[in-house]
Parts: C-alpha cells; sequence; structure tokens
C-alpha cells in the first residue's frame, strides 16, 4: 500500500472510531484532534516514518475505543499494529498502575514508540496549558506535569528537538498556570 493511501486510511479509521468521543477540556474539543495533532507535530519535527506516523494517528484507539488489535492488524499490518500496541495503555490498571507502567516502561520502548509518546506528551502538555479539563485542580495539573516529565526522562535520547519542545511547551504551560 502506497504511504499517503495507508496514512489516510489510518486517519479515516481513527476519525471513525473517535467520532463520538471529545476532550475534557472546557471547550469539549473533539477527541481526533489529538492523534491528529501527535502525527502533526512528529511530521513537523522531521519525522517521515510512514509506521510510525500511522501509528500516532492510531496510538489511542485500542485503549478508547472498541478497536481491536486484530483489526488493525487486518487493516494495516503487523508493523503498524506493533508500534500502536507498544503505546497502548493497559486499561484493566489503575490509574497509579498505569502511570507506573508508562514510567518504568518508557526507556525499554523502541525508537519510534518513543516518538511517538513523547509527542503525545508534547500535544497534551501543550492542551492542558492552553484549556485544563474542566475538573482537574491545581495539584491535580501539578501532578500530570511531573508525570509526563518522568516518562519522557525514559525516552531522552529518542529525538533532540522533540525533546527541546517537550521541555519549552512543559515550561510555557507551567508559567500559564502558575505552577
Amino acid at each position: 500500500m502506497e504511504s499517503l493511501e495507508i496514512f489516510l486510511k489510518a486517519v479515516a479509521y481513527a476519525t471513525e472510531k473517535h467520532r463520538a468521543q471529545r476532550r475534557k477540556d472546557a471547550a469539549a474539543t473533539p477527541y481526533i484532534n489529538h492523534p491528529v495533532q501527535v502525527a502533526d507535530l512528529m511530521w513537523r519535527m522531521g519525522v517521515r516514518d510512514v509506521p510510525a506516523l500511522c501509528a500516532a494517528i492510531l496510538h489511542d484507539t485500542i485503549e478508547d475505543t472498541d478497536a481491536t488489535e486484530k483489526e488493525i492488524m487486518e487493516l494495516f499490518g503487523q508493523e503498524i499494529c506493533n508500534l500502536v500496541l507498544e503505546v497502548t495503555d493497559d486499561k484493566n490498571l489503575s490509574t497509579a498502575e498505569l502511570k507506573r507502567w508508562q514510567v518504568q516502561h518508557a526507556p525499554n520502548l523502541t525508537l519510534r514508540a518513543k516518538w511517538i509518546r513523547v509527542a503525545d506528551k508534547i500535544c497534551n502538555v501543550r492542551d492542558i496549558g492552553i484549556s485544563p479539563p474542566v475538573r482537574w485542580d491545581t495539584t491535580t495539573i501539578k501532578g500530570y506535569f511531573n508525570w509526563t516529565e518522568n516518562v519522557v526522562k525514559g525516552c531522552r535520547g529518542c529525538h533532540a528537538e522533540m525533546e527541546k519542545q517537550y521541555n519549552e511547551v512543559l515550561e510555557i504551560s507551567r508559567k500559564k498556570l502558575n505552577l
């Protein structure tokens, strides 16, 4: 399958799967904006790896929708499916366990999965800095930012420009929210 064709197929699939979902911000932003922003950020940072860009678009489908590993495998192949699985959180874990797991496993991710993980954290921190989830207090936001720092720390060395972008976005978001 041609690169553009498979990428657009991933966008269409993720759009369908996330169609009714909204982010937790005050504007209830359509959820699909998030994976598109993650892939766009990776592209702007020079990532031209099509399977990684497709996995960025698909990174939340298994954990947040009715998408299955089997579907991803059949539609996008083993390589993309493996990347999606690598960055898919186990929703059977408690929030605290999940956060610990992400921190512990970040150093063991493949290079491509680290790109997705760091880009995801950049986009989330930026979005929270612009419009925090409506039910999150300062302590929750501060805890989230600190946690993302620990996850990104485990991914260090994967992409210097993306890591620099994360540092800048984190600093700007903390200042904006007086953290």
